[in-house]
Order: C-alpha cells, then sequence, then structure tokens
C-alpha cells in the first residue's frame, strides 16, 4: 500500500523559534517496520518551515496515498493542528483511510472520533505492530475488529478494542531512518543530529507525568546494538548530535552502564544531550566519567519545584539536597546542566517565587527553564486539580510554556513577571556569565553560548506573545473545560478504559 506519514507544523515555541530542527521520531519508528512490510512509505515534515493546510493537502493529493497516518509528539498542543489537516484531507479526497496516534487520542479517543468522524481508526499506545496489523488487515480488506489497540467509529458510536500487549523486545522494530534527509536536520547549533530513544517509560510515578500510564513499564533497547546503531549514524550519515527522547534513560544502572562502555568502544564523535532524575545522577558517582567519556554534553535534570512540600505532594521522589549534589556532580565531570522548575503546582504568592528564586540561586545550575503546570486529563495530578479554574482557552497552548491554571493570588501578568525575573536573574548572574563566554572547555563553551542564544530569541518572543494572546478571566474549571463542548467527553486514564468489542468496518465501508 502506499503510505504517507505527516508530521504538522507545530505551534510550539520550541519549534517556531530555534534555527535547528529535529526528526520526528516517532512517525519513523512507525515507518520502519511498514517499509520492511513492503509498503510504499513516505514521510512529509511540515515541522520543518511553517507550511498552509493548502499546501500539505496538495502534496497528499499528489502522493496518492491508500493511508495517511498522523502523529505528533507535541501531544495536547499538537492536536488542533492535526485535526485542521487531517478534515482538510478528508475533504480533498474522502476514499484516503486516515489513520491518528499518539499520547493525546490514546487518551481521548473517544473525543475525537465524535468530533472528527472522519478518522478511521486511532492507534492506542504503542503503535509498531499495531500499526502494522492494521495496515496488513487493510490492505487485505479484512475487518480488524480482532485487533487490539484500536479505536474506530462502529455504526456511529466511538468503540475501543482491547489494548495491544507492550512490546517486549524494542530492537525487533527499527527506525525508518531512509525516510529523512539527515542534511536537513540539525541541533545543538547547526550540528547534524537525531532523536534516538534508548528506553521507553520510567518506573517513577509523578502525578504529573504520563509516562508511567502510557508505557505501562521501563524496558530498553539492547545497548549493544544501540550503541552500534548510533555509530553507523555517524559514520554514514555524518550525524554529530544524538538528542536522547528517554524521559529516564539511566533507569538501569546496569544497562546504561553497557550502553556507555559500547558507545566508547565504537570510537566515534558523538556529543549526546537528554533529561534523567538527579537521584541517578547522585547514584552514579563513580561512573560519571564514563558519561563524559561517552560524549554526554548535557543533562536536563526535572527538578518540577525547590519547596519540599510540594515535591512530595506530586510523588517527585526527590529531595531539595539530591538536586544539589546532582548538579555539582555534573559539572565535576564536565557535564552540563539544564534545571527546570515548574510554577503553578499549588497556589504561589510573591514569597513563594522569591524562595524560588534564591533556591535555584543556591543549586547553581548551569542552565535554567522554568515551565508551566500543565495537567493533561490522563495524570493524576488532572483529578487533584480538577476544580481549579482554567485561563487559557486554546489548545494549542497547552505546552507547558504557557499559563493555563489561574493562580488567585496572582494575576498572569504578575507571574510572567516573576517567571521572566527569574530566567534572566539566573542566566545573567556573573558565574553563568564566565560559563559562557570566558570558561576554557571549547565543547562547553559553546553549548553554552547556543542555549544563550536561543533565550535572546525566546524570551521577547515569549513576552510579546502574552499581550498579544487570548485568556479569559473567569474560565471553565479544569474538568468542565474538557467536557463544555457538545459531543466532547471526558477520556479516562487507561485503567479506566471500557473496552467494548464491537465489529470493525470493512475496507469497502471506509470512507
Amino acid at each position: 500500500m502506499r503510505i504517507l506519514l505527516i508530521n504538522v507544523t507545530h505551534p510550539a515555541i520550541g519549534s517556531r523559534i530555534p534555527d535547528d530542527h529535529l526528526p520526528p521520531l516517532g512517525l519513523l519508528a512507525i515507518g520502519g517496520p511498514l517499509i520492511d512490510d513492503g509498503h510504499e512509505v513516505r514521510l512529509i515534515d511540515a515541522d520543518l518551515a511553517p507550511t498552509p493546510t493548502r499546501a500539505l493537502v496538495e502534496a497528499v493529493v499528489h502522493f496518492d496515498p491508500d493511508i495517511v497516518l498522523f502523529g505528533h509528539s507535541g501531544s495536547t498542543s499538537g492536536h488542533p493542528v492535526i485535526a485542521e489537516v487531517a478534515a482538510a484531507v478528508a475533504r480533498a479526497r474522502p476514499d484516503i483511510a486516515i489513520v491518528y496516534g499518539g499520547v493525546y487520542p490514546t487518551y481521548h479517543w473517544r473525543e475525537v472520533l465524535l468530533t472528527e468522524p472522519h478518522v478511521t481508526a486511532i492507534v492506542c499506545g504503542e503503535g509498531e505492530e499495531t500499526t502494522r496489523r492494521l495496515v496488513r488487515a487493510m490492505a487485505q480488506r479484512q475487518p480488524f475488529d480482532h485487533l487490539p489497540g484500536l479505536a474506530f467509529l462502529s455504526d456511529g458510536r466511538p468503540v475501543r478494542t482491547a489494548p495491544a500487549p507492550l512490546i517486549g523486545n524494542l530492537d525487533a522494530y527499527r527506525i525508518g531512518w531512509e525516510l529523512i534527509d539527515h542534511a536537513r536536520y540539525s541541533y545543538w547549533g547547526g550540528m547534524r543530529a537525531v532523536v534516538a530513544q534508548f528506553s521507553r517509560g520510567c518506573p517513577h510515578q509523578c502525578t504529573y507525568c504520563g509516562q508511567n500510564l502510557f508505557w505501562k513499564r521501563w524496558r530498553h533497547r539492547d545497548p549493544v546494538a544501540f550503541a552500534r546503531e548510533l555509530a553507523r549514524l555517524h559514520r554514514e550519515e555524518g550525524v554529530k548530535v544524538i538528542n536522547l527522547a528517554d524521559e529516564n534513560p539511566t533507569s538501569s544502572r546496569r544497562a546504561w552502564k553497557a550502553f556507555l562502555e559500547a558507545l566508547i568502544a565504537e570510537d566515534v564523535d558523538l556529543t549526546l544531550v537528554g533529561s534523567t532524575r538527579a537521584g541517578d545522577i547522585v547514584r552514579d558517582a563513580d561512573i560519571l566519567h564514563l558519561y563524559r567519556k561517552a560524549g554526554v554534553i548535557r543533562f536536563l535534570l526535572g527538578l518540577e519545584n525547590t519547596d519540599a512540600a510540594t515535591l512530595e505532594r506530586i510523588r517527585k521522589g526527590s529531595t531539595t539536597a539530591t538536586d544539589r549534589q546532582a548538579i555539582r556532580l555534573l559539572r565535576r565531570h564536565g557535564i552540563i546542566s539544564m534545571a527546570t522548575s515548574v510554577v503553578g503546582f499549588r497556589e504561589e504568592a510573591d514569597r513563594d517565587y522569591w524562595r524560588m528564586l534564591r533556591q535555584l540561586l543556591a543549586y547553581d545550575p548551569d542552565q535554567v527553564q522554568i515551565l508551566y503546570a500543565t495537567p493533561h486529563r490522563w495524570t493524576p495530578y488532572f483529578d487533584e486539580e480538577a476544580d481549579r479554574t482554567t485561563i487559557q482557552p486554546d489548545q494549542r497552548r497547552w505546552d507547558y510554556k504557557h499559563q493555563v491554571l489561574a493562580t488567585q493570588q496572582m494575576a498572569p501578568w504578575r507571574v510572567l513577571v516573576w517567571v521572566k525575573f527569574i530566567e534572566a536573574a539566573l542566566q545573567c548572574r556573573p558565574k553563568a556569565l564566565w560559563r559562557t563566554y570566558l570558561q576554557p572547555d571549547r565543547e562547553q563553551r559553546h553549548a553554552m553560548r547556543w542555549y544563550t542564544a536561543m533565550g535572546r530569541r525566546v524570551w521577547p518572543y515569549e513576552i510579546v506573545s502574552f499581550f498579544r494572546e487570548r485568556r479569559i478571566r473567569d474560565g471553565p474549571s479544569l474538568r468542565a473545560f474538557w467536557t463544555r463542548t457538545p459531543g466532547r467527553q471526558v477520556a479516562e486514564r487507561p485503567e479506566g478504559l471500557p473496552v467494548q468489542e464491537m465489529p470493525a468496518p470493512r475496507m469497502s465501508q471506509l470512507p
């Protein structure tokens, strides 16, 4: 079959402001197995440059696919764009089957199917094997009601089959790297780059995060095979930077150490960036030299908050002392630390922001990023905050970079002032300036200057955008926000999803 993968233009600041762009790993992970099954697969990456919907539809019609697959790592904020493009494709070519996968449709399958009946099927959860089976059934013009991991309309009603089993061997499915032109993707200041994934999931159960719910359990690639793949990308495709998509690649010290040693043995000049937990860095104090030797230059540490009570409430499983120690250990081994802190987990006042600033200064991270609490419907945090007032009606702004929940003690403009002040104070302090412009390590100096250059563009953009964007003073509660539209139903967390064994439409019934 002719299959077209579409990565839509994402509205988030991270997609629109930097000159660098990374390939859509999720779609490539689906594309590889489909190619191996003998299908003709092509990728349109509209996120490389803003692409009007009309131009995307014209490209779809030109390729003349049997199936169009949509997916986006942007999740909640990316859905409105996907919905617009998918509807336009359905109007232009109602004979094309539209398949949608990813985190957002996995949990909002009812809502999507009721408001977007042109969607043929939704792939729920991990997509590699489920998509292969779905496409095989479509190619044979067979019903797919017996296939696990799908949602679709049956007699006008949204139904979902039983959950698909977890993929036990992540190495059984290859990434379709041949779908992209590596020369078009870069990171870290113009260096050829890809996104790669050593592991899936996270063993921790932070209330605001859906990793544990979506991936069910933490699993990892074969360390040696993964190192071999990265080395091949460097030698054959000229890739210089690996951006690890893992939520927590270091969960298993044994597996992570085996990967580091295997990559060191490959003897390739790669730069690795990613994110992990402060506790894992402290645990690995004796092997951090292997991190650096393998090419790790920066780790994002999701500190989330500097208030001990808040950390306990969101079940972060870390302490302020551990966070501070992890940053110092990374610096001692020549690895840059990016500290993220989240505002809005609770009602905050001026004194809370002042305390956050003082704590972050004491942590002394190399880079800092302040985010906003964003309660996605499938997380326990949503249930805890369901009665709080929302102020951001545009779903495209639910991207952690916009305030979506009201704070009773502080107007949105004051929250913005504090957030920008904290970021500026951290990035402009003497230590940060020295690390950016004067430190002797050339690689670290480049990393700090690149991040600072991006900040000079993002920082004013966020301020200007604040005054252009619409917010509502007396908005609906969080619960009401997701139920206020006719036909929109509250999505349930995975353990609560009702399973209805209903007959799926046959190919002859597909639009």
